[in-house]
């Protein structure tokens, strides 16, 4: 029998897994072929001890199906972030780990490398055979570590270096704060790790809608959001459904949008080698490797910040640097006496373009966007008001038309005129 166990050393496995089965959702056991059928079952097993509660399966044709099945009602915390507290480690990683803050207990507490060295041995380690269980290279390594984490605080007094705890912060007062953020906002995870240290067993925040998806792109946002921070490049590796393996591209990251009504992650960035900017999906990103800083970042993201005033969504259609090619898109719609609820629906929800008032009873809208199937969605939802349109994209026009048919079709209408 295979054995497994639930930690786990490389996280972009177990995210791989959570998106295909978890997020993506209902494939079957045979239905990946990613991995070897051993592989699939320790996986799953790992998710399942994590997930246990929240997990439900259907029985198909092609085999049995898993997926996360949660009732927002009754879930005030995102379980996906379960999979983030399970970071894999050795038994001299926990040795060294706790020996080093029992040391350092308090932040006046301060220890050069050869102290820390020499008391680890005479203190923790006397009574082995072989005392010497860590090195000066191992110990140097984790502090490194650890300062990079900021839990502990490198000083330099001349040639001597002296590490100590850094101070802990009260945060007992912003458990409500912790809370709602732990849930809505981007790598909220830290919000959930900072909730297990403290006390509190009341939660102030039930979510109609939850997006919790977005947990296991945590380490990715990290990535780029300390990329955009820093103005750097990056290298990434995009899957892609139209390709079996991704590709990896170099690009200059720029802005992370949410969507309010799925919670999808996008990530709009300038793809020099195209001399374009291109919106990703940010669950499609993995390996982020930060390159060099890049002086034309400002330039950029004032440039993106600009052609979000002609945006729907993320769409930006490989917009070249410098030029710029606009869909043109306006629909007029027809009101009864009593239905200015439409009008005001009307201005509330657009996110670009104007509202002009044509008669007491016709209004029409007129935009100019990078993507015009972006707005079809929201367009449909003044379907039986509309009365005109015309899109610069004929195709979506035309496809716009022949759905509509095909609806008529479907609920017969229009059959008795056509008798």
């Amino acid at each position: 029998m295979s054995s497994y166990s639930e930690l786990i050393k490389n996280f972009e496995k177990i995210r791989a897994y959570m998106r295909e089965f978890y997020v993506y959702g209902f494939k079957s056991r045979g239905g990946y072929s990613s991995k070897s059928a051993r592989s699939y079952d320790d996986e799953r097993r790992r998710l399942e001890s994590w997930l246990g509660d929240h997990m439900s399966f259907v029985r198909t044709p092609e085999g049995k199906n898993i997926f996360i099945s949660i009732d927002s009602r009754t879930i005030r915390h995102n379980p996906l972030y379960n999979a983030w507290k399970a970071k894999s480690f050795t038994d001299g990683d926990v040795t060294l780990h706790f020996i080093l803050f029992d040391i350092l207990h308090d932040p006046s507490v301060r220890k050069t490398i050869s102290e820390l060295l020499s008391e680890i041995d005479e203190t923790y380690l006397s009574g082995f055979e072989s005392p010497q269980m860590f090195d000066e290279s191992t110990v140097r390594k984790k502090l490194k570590e650890y300062c990079e984490a900021g839990i502990i605080a490198s000083e330099k007094e001349g040639r001597k270096v002296y590490y100590r705890r850094t101070e802990s912060t009260d945060v007992t007062d912003l458990d409500d704060i912790l809370h709602y953020f732990s849930e809505v906002a981007p790598c909220g995870v830290i919000g959930s790790f900072i909730l297990d240290k403290e006390e509190a067993d009341t939660d102030a925040f039930t979510f109609k809608h939850h997006y919790i998806t977005g947990a296991i792109d945590s380490g990715v946002l990290s990535a780029l959001f300390t990329a955009m921070r820093e103005k750097r490049a990056v290298t990434l590796s995009n899957l892609s459904r139209r390709r079996d393996l991704p590709r990896r591209n170099r690009i200059i990251p720029l802005r992370i949008f949410i969507s309010v009504q799925t919670g999808r992650q996008h990530l709009v960035a300038y793809y020099p080698e195209y001399n374009i900017f291109q919106s990703y999906r940010v669950d499609y990103l993995s390996n982020i490797k930060l390159e060099e800083v890049t002086p034309r970042f400002d330039e950029l993201r004032a440039a993106l910040d600009g052609m979000q005033s002609k945006m729907w969504g993320v769409s930006v259609k490989r917009n070249k640097w410098g030029s710029e090619h606009l869909e043109h898109v306006e629909f007029t719609i027809k009101i009864e006496d009593g239905e200015d609820f439409i009008v005001r629906r009307l201005e509330r929800e657009k996110r670009v373009g104007m509202v002009e008032k044509i008669d007491e009873h016709t209004y029409r809208f007129v935009a100019d966007v990078y993507d015009t199937s972006e707005m079809v969605p929201w367009i449909r939802t003044f379907i039986c008001r509309v009365v005109q349109m015309n899109f610069s994209n004929r195709t979506i026009e035309n496809q716009f038309k022949r759905d509509l048919e095909s609806m008529y079709r479907i609920y017969g209408i229009g059959e008795e005129a056509a008798e």
